[in-house]
């Protein structure tokens, strides 16, 4: 009897250690040692990350990848680091604080998936979701029979058939909604069609799952599986009638642009758990409780904003990256040994993509869909991720996946949703938008009675005000009349309120604009439309919702599409409280430059330091004195045909100042260079406009102009500081003539030229906020582009330094 004892199970590891001074090895204490693994997954996860990026792949990638790299397959080979960093006491730990972490964030993919999305969902997105379910699962079960005669000898023949098939079919929702965002396709018939199939997809995978789980207990009595699938079904129709009404009061109670109640979300997430705990108490496992609750949370107003808020970046940045780990660790490729094994692989992978591709295209295009969009449509319902290893953990925790059987699924989860982004670039090109042809895309024009039309451009509710306050010093006179399109310039990140963000503003890709029977709580619409209805600017407000590299398409597609003359684009600088400019976020300097260099219209770059306070200045109490510093060129043409308007304004006082170089140093060059590119054609151009200008400041004398001459840079820039005290800077970007061309030219923001600097820089106290303008010209001027690309290296050289 005493050898039965001799088997000694590790001491269970205590929570805090006392410190190396007190001979204690932090790693052999479970918080120390949880810590060190939640790190080293962030940091490998995010470098991976970083590397896949030129690929455009999705993060779960990087993170599947991560986990594997960290498992028995690559660095877990070494023992000692095994045994060190993820020693077997400390898996109950690791896979107790990653179930913790992927039970809120199944409940955050709950709040992201509509019902009411999938009630409105057509006949042609249902069957082609039903097809693209039921064929790779047919050939799942078929696939299991090969796998059980084989490598999967002695497993339960139900719940692995299920097992596998669900494992083929299913199709990841969150990861399919980032890729379409990433690539511009949600707003097209395509894109639309896959995120329809693909919520079916998602509700049919969870229904089977529940099969699953419940028939693959310890249990062989088929009534304990009954008994299991009839409550887990009683338990969801018991949420469904519980649920709604209480969710719905909380929300009502929760206004737009006020804190949600502390109580409301505390007890929202204790229903979280509860819910998680009778699903487990009845053998289905606790994230389908979590994932019901978030389903049934409402979809609109703030209070579902809130949840996200509150819990994402906890679970999906520290909790959520364990449960990659927890499953890598499980993955030991190693076992994939042999012909046999790597041929069987083979057979998983071309099972699955011929399943979902075939399945999907074919009925497609049954649904006279065309053939590439099909085909597409075939490669982007193959994607897999996190519920893919959702479903394979499940089965090879209740022992229905064998290690290599686990192995060879993951891999083929990976492969699939690797290759999904580049075949669909490839396979699918979306048409460019045809170069729309219209005449007025400069605001300088020789027939002014034409309605005006601008894009404004904003990032936060910060810079509303003076957006409102330019627009309504904009609006000229009734009878020509401005339209302004108005777009919130969203990033798509690789969060998860990333995708609620895209459902609501319910369109992407090419910018929805909203329709005006449509009401919206957003109060961004809401400030628009009270603007709207005390002014007679017509308004349409938009959201678009890109990740940042690409951002710059959709301000250009937008221009485009609705022929405006002008962009007005917001610095990347924000006014502190001290009246210096602090940068709020670097990238957005790069939106800005590639918007200039490829614009379809003229351009403008605010610089807000706050045009007419912290709110909307209605048109009876606007008291404005706008300054145009003009030195020659069609950039300073297209400033001064923008403030002609502006002076149409009751309430807007215009001064033109122009500047000219004294007779005594004109044509000598020392001083002053002279400029090759400001042409005789130009500067007739120039006379022209200012000789229409003088013409108008006899019928208005709002508008005063003024001549001064310079003799050199540094009186330039201290007659400049003369008319610091205005509301508004007009200037163009890349001025030419003489006076211009000693001012300093390098910069850390060539995007705003060599005026735009000088006004926007420390030495320079003034709190007049700048519009830099650039005239659309078929093709910039060499200058122009060389300046842009000098900022590039200017700025990369400082960043290396």
């Amino acid at each position: 009897m005493a050898s039965t004892t001799t088997t000694k199970c590790p001491s269970p590891m205590k929570a805090t250690s006392n410190g190396v001074f007190q001979g204690d090895s932090p790693l052999d204490y479970a918080l120390p040692l949880a810590i060190v693994q939640i790190c080293l997954v962030l940091v490998l996860t995010r470098v991976l990350a970083f590397i896949l990026s030129p690929l455009r792949q999705p993060r779960v990638i990087a993170e599947i990848i991560g986990g594997i790299l960290l498992g028995p397959s690559a660095l877990g080979r070494n023992q000692k680091y095994l045994n060190a960093i993820f020693p077997p006491r400390s898996l109950t730990v690791l896979d107790t604080l990653a179930n913790l972490g992927l039970l809120f964030f199944l409940f955050l993919v709950g709040i992201e998936l509509d019902p009411g999305s999938l009630r409105r969902t057509g006949k042609k997105a249902l069957i082609i979701a039903l097809a693209g379910i039921s064929l790779p699962f047919t050939l799942g079960i078929g696939t299991s029979c090969v796998l059980r005669g084989t490598i999967a000898k002695g497993v339960s023949q139900g719940p692995f058939l299920i097992f596998m098939g669900i494992s083929l079919s299913i199709t990841a929702f969150p990861v399919l909604a980032r890729i379409l965002a990433e690539l511009k396709l949600l707003t097209t018939d395509v894109g639309q069609m896959a995120m329809s199939a693909a919520a079916i997809n998602d509700v049919a995978a969870w229904i089977l799952l529940e099969l699953a789980i419940s028939l693959s207990g310890a249990s062989n009595s088929p009534l304990i599986s009954v008994w299991v699938l009839l409550c887990g079904t009683g338990f969801v129709l018991l949420c469904l009638v519980i649920g709604p009404p209480i969710f719905n009061w909380m929300d009502k109670r929760c206004a737009e642009g006020e804190p949600v109640d502390e109580l409301y979300v505390c007890a929202t997430l204790g229903a979280v758990l509860a819910a998680g705990f009778i699903t487990d108490t009845i053998g289905i496992h606790a994230l389908f409780g979590a994932f019901v609750i978030g389903v049934l949370v409402p979809k609109e107003g703030p209070f579902s904003g809130a949840l996200v808020v509150k819990v994402e970046d906890l679970v999906s940045g520290l909790f959520l990256p364990l449960y990659f780990v927890s499953s890598g660790l499980k993955t030991n490729i190693a076992t994939i040994q042999g012909a046999q094994s790597w041929g069987l692989l083979v057979l998983v992978i071309f099972t699955s993509c011929f399943g979902k591709i075939v399945g999907t295209t074919l009925v497609s295009l049954l649904c006279k869909m065309p053939v590439q969009e099909s085909v597409m449509l075939g490669f982007l319902m193959n994607t897999k991720g996190l519920v893919e290893l959702i479903v394979l953990n499940i089965g090879k925790d209740r022992g229905v996946l064998n290690d290599q059987t686990f192995a060879i699924i993951v891999l083929m989860a990976l492969f699939t949703t690797f290759i999904t982004t580049p075949i669909v670039v490839s396979v699918y090109k979306p048409a460019k938008l045809a170069i729309t042809e219209y005449k007025h895309r400069t605001i300088e024009r020789k027939d002014t009675s034409k309605r005006l039309r601008i894009l404004t451009c904003f990032h936060s509710t910060r810079s509303l005000p003076t957006m409102i306050n330019l627009i309504e010093a904009s609006r000229g006179t009734a009878k020509k009349g401005l339209r302004v399109y108005a777009m919130h310039l969203m990033e798509l990140s690789e969060r998860s309120s990333a995708i609620l963000m895209v459902h609501k503003a319910r369109k992407n890709g090419l910018p929805f604009w909203k329709k005006r029977e449509v009401s919206d709580s957003n109060q961004i619409v809401v400030a628009f439309e009270t603007f709207e209805h005390l002014s007679k600017v017509s308004i349409r407000p938009t959201t678009a919702i890109s990740p940042i590299n690409s951002m710059h398409e959709d301000i250009i597609a937008g221009a485009e599409g609705k022929r405006v003359a002008m962009i007005i684009l917001p610095f990347h600088k924000r006014q502190r409280i001290d009246g210096h400019l602090e940068t709020t976020r670097d990238d957005l300097r790069h939106v800005n430059r590639r918007v200039l260099q490829h614009a379809p219209c003229s351009v403008g770059i605010l610089v807000d330091r706050g045009l007419g306070g912290a709110s909307h200045v209605s048109a009876s109490n606007v008291d404005f004195q706008v300054t145009i510093l003009f030195f020659g060129g069609h950039d300073d043409r297209e400033a001064l045909a923008y403030g002609t308007r502006m002076a149409e304004h009751p309430g807007i006082n215009l001064l033109v100042v122009r500047f000219l170089v004294d007779p005594e140093v004109a044509g000598g060059s020392v001083t002053l260079d002279i400029d090759q590119t400001y042409s005789p054609e130009a500067q007739s151009k120039d006379e022209e406009l200012l000789t229409d200008l003088k013409h108008k400041i006899s019928k208005n004398d709002s508008i005063k102009y003024e001549e001064k001459l310079v003799k050199d840079a540094a009186g330039t820039t201290e007659l400049i500081r003369a008319y610091k005290r205005c509301n508004l800077f007009l200037v163009g970007r890349m001025s030419e003539g003489q006076v211009v061309l000693a001012l300093d030219k390098k910069s850390d923001c060539p995007e705003l030229g060599p005026l735009g600097n000088l006004l926007t820089c420390p030495e320079f106290s003034t709190t007049a906020s700048v519009l830099v303008v650039q005239q659309y010209q078929t093709e910039l001027s060499q200058d122009s582009i060389n300046s842009l690309k000098d900022g590039e290296l200017t700025e990369g050289n400082s960043d290396s330094d």
